[in-house]
């Protein structure tokens, strides 16, 4: 270690003047690059090893979310500052992204078309080395991945203010497809219109759920004004830059997709409007230490149903971290329920303790294991 006076660079003395600091980041850019090559080409040869190996010739093997988890939570505790840990998880994001690009580039599906909430939070999942692929609705996210068209995708699934989005969770229930990871983005609706529209529109168009989370405003803003569901956000901007009377709600990144001006600015009822996103995929996840299990039981409605379920995740010392029913399609009255628990489908207690829940239920699933999200995502622009 060169003795106990030894001082690591980072701790060296700063230079004084400008010049001698932008010949030392000129330096420091030129080893990070080197760095950089050294990572891809370690990427190459994951990707040749895989190919040799059966056992890693899948597609979705050269994904590993539970290792980037891994990855990006020992970038966090080694992080020495002063850039903070959020934007240094995210900067190691993209190079892990760009790297597995470089392997394999990943296929994801997600709500089109450009310019969705959805298209920042595949962004957000997979960084900016995915190819993403835009689906008309959320149903089509899922056959995508089923018919294994695409590796991945990445679907909303539940708003704070207007809670599940009942499209997703019936789609789950009638899917074999497991949930892989999960995003969280903070929602920040912009009102948005074309230059040379007027001050008021004919009609506000917008996903239900950018309606639904913006009623208070437009009531406040624009009352009697029509409103208009649409597929999605995207395709309210694509209207209201065909049609000077069309008003849309969206991201601001749709707006500059489509040459939209902001009208006004963060308009969502709740300022901490936040939107929980899915990531869908074929394939099981192994553990990474700091883990949720979604799971979808079924009961009938009788008296004491709902504590049957609880109680052996309750004596095993399982936290519950989200419940949420649905009537079940096929039987009248009677309820299925989503379930999230802590824990990793593979742990003993978990496993004892699902074991435990069967002989009371109708219908259990373990709906996917996946990473508990390490980067706290910026918000929805």
């Amino acid at each position: 270690m060169g003795g106990t006076n030894a001082k690591s660079a980072a701790d060296a003395p700063l230079p004084e003047s400008l010049d001698e600091v932008r010949v030392l980041i000129d330096s420091i850019d030129r080893q990070i690059l080197d760095l950089l090559g050294q990572r891809a080409r370690l990427a190459e040869q994951v990707a040749l090893i895989k190919e040799r190996d059966p056992a890693h010739h899948s597609g979705q093997s050269f994904y590993r979310p539970e290792r980037e988890a891994q990855v990006l939570s020992r970038i966090r505790e080694l992080n020495p500052g002063p850039l903070d840990d959020e934007t240094v998880a995210w900067l190691f994001r993209e190079i892990m992204s760009a790297c597995l690009a470089h392997e394999r580039p990943l296929a994801i599906a997600t709500l089109g078309p450009s310019g969705t909430f959805s298209e920042l939070a595949a962004v957000a999942a997979f960084g900016h080395g995915g190819r993403l692929q835009f689906e008309p609705g959320i149903p089509e996210v899922f056959r995508a991945v089923s018919a294994g068209s695409v590796d991945y995708g990445v679907v909303p699934l539940e708003n704070s203010t207007e809670g599940s989005v009942s499209v997703t969770l019936d789609s789950l229930a009638g899917s074999d497809l497991l949930l892989c990871g999960e995003v969280a983005l903070r929602i920040n609706q912009q009102l948005m219109a074309h230059p040379d529209a007027g001050r008021t529109p004919r009609v506000i168009v917008s996903h239900a759920q950018s309606l639904a989370q913006c009623r208070e405003w437009l009531d406040a803003h624009f009352p009697g004004i029509e409103r208009m569901a649409v597929s999605s956000n995207s395709a309210a901007a694509q209207q209201a830059a065909s049609d000077h009377e069309v008003f849309a709600i969206g991201p601001t990144f749709a707006a500059e997709r489509h040459g939209l001006v902001v009208r006004a600015s963060n308009i969502q009822d709740n300022v901490q409007n936040t939107t929980r996103f899915a990531v869908l995929g074929r394939e099981p996840v192994a553990p990474s230490g700091n883990d949720k299990t979604a799971l979808l039981l079924s009961v009938t409605n009788e008296p004491g149903a709902l504590t049957r379920l609880l109680l052996p995740l309750s004596e095993a010392g399982i936290d519950v971290l989200r419940i949420e029913s649905r009537p079940a399609r096929d039987r009248v009255w009677d309820y299925v329920f989503f379930i999230d628990i802590a824990g990793h489908r593979d742990e003993p207690s978990v496993t004892a303790a699902l074991e435990q829940l069967r002989p009371h239920c109708g219908q259990l699933r373990v709906l996917g294991s996946y990473p508990v999200p390490v980067i706290s995502q910026p918000g929805g622009e």
